[in-house]
């Protein structure tokens, strides 16, 4: 099973000290956060794609690009890759050029994006936005598969000939992850894949989020990939810890509070109630997030959120080194317990491509 992190990027305030830091001090820090995750033995490091503020990881691949040169054995991956208003035939070029960088240690997660404004500057339409992640996608998927596409849809220029470079790396595509919160539909379209469905398990409560994986395990088993146990499923989650609980909570009030992806609502004890937000010691976090697979089933890939609403890079770190030292040892030890052997592992390119040739 694979743990790691992903960023959202919010340039914050820190509700503490007023100060706002530069959109350079911000992309620098999800570098470090990088970089730290890797040195404490996690295995994932995914960062989102906005195109509004406050956030600032507009450029993907460049960041992950990046960081692929000051790390070894991390896997890079996205927390979204906008697959409505990205073109897919930039999407197939800039992916397998990580690829090569990054000697295979690349995967993406595909999602439609809910930021109304961001996709007229784009050139397309929200309502839109399933039906572009579905013939994007379609269209994504050949390129990376097919030497030469000759193709045509409804909403970009046709293809004739088209052969996307480079070539992904030993011929084996990058991973891809469709990320939902709420839509079916997605569910639904990974499933068909066979890929991998991520479902960011920071929002909803538990009853949701088992509605959501069962119905992509259920059609995953519909289309002939394998049972339905067999399916591919990462989750989000969202941790504040300190080595005392009460101190942990009287911390993160603040940045809870003003969080842009979720403050000004629910209190943070209701909310912690009500989703898998978990504020608290190392071992609440252990439990909370053990409590997962209860609802989720065996599951390949567990990422947290802990860099958001303004926190400064040195409690994050701190953070990363709890996940570390304290929390993933623990997980790792303890959703191996019973799992079925015939449970796959988390994809990896090296695996991947050993199937390939197998």
């Amino acid at each position: 099973m694979q743990f790691g992190i992903f960023s959202v990027g919010d340039v914050t305030p820190d509700p503490t000290t007023g100060r706002t830091p530069t959109e350079r001090e911000r992309i620098k820090a999800m570098v470090a956060i990088a970089q730290k995750a890797e040195e404490v033995g996690l295995d994932v490091f995914a960062t989102g794609e906005h195109h509004n503020p406050p956030f600032v990881p507009s450029s993907p691949t460049t960041m992950l690009g990046y960081v692929a040169a000051r790390t070894e054995r991390l896997i890079l991956s996205t927390a979204t890759t906008l697959i409505t208003t990205n073109d897919p035939v930039k999407i197939a070029e800039d992916f397998a050029m990580l690829q090569h960088l990054a000697d295979g240690r690349v995967d993406l997660m595909l999602g439609r994006g809910n930021t109304g404004p961001v996709y007229p500057w784009f050139g397309q339409d929200i309502r839109q936005g399933i039906n572009l992640a579905v013939e994007n996608y379609a269209l994504l998927h050949r390129l990376w598969r097919e030497d030469v596409v000759d193709w045509e849809g409804k909403f970009r220029t046709p293809l004739q000939g088209f052969t996307a470079t480079p070539r992904p790396l030993d011929g084996v595509p990058p991973f891809v992850w469709h990320g939902s919160i709420r839509s079916p539909e997605i569910a639904e379209q990974a499933a068909f894949y066979g890929d991998g469905f991520f479902h960011n398990n920071i929002f909803w409560p538990a009853d949701h989020t088992k509605r959501m994986v069962e119905l992509y395990r259920e059609r995953y088993a519909h289309y002939g990939h394998g049972t339905p146990e067999q399916a591919i499923v990462g989750l989000g989650g969202h941790v504040f810890m300190r080595k005392n609980a009460q101190d942990a909570v009287r911390e993160f009030r603040p940045y809870f509070d003003v969080a842009p992806v979720y403050g000004h609502g629910p209190s943070l004890e209701d909310f912690m109630d009500q989703t898998p937000l978990t504020v608290g010691s190392p071992q609440q976090v252990i439990e909370k997030t053990l409590a997962f697979r209860e609802y989720a089933g065996d599951y390949q890939r567990q990422l947290f959120l802990i860099d958001h609403a303004g926190l400064p890079l040195k409690t994050v770190l701190e953070q990363i080194d709890l996940l570390g030292e304290e929390v993933v040892p623990v997980l790792r030890k303890e959703f191996a317990v019973d799992r079925p052997a015939d449970v796959p592992d988390a994809p990896t390119h090296a695996a991947r491509l050993a199937r390939s040739r197998g």
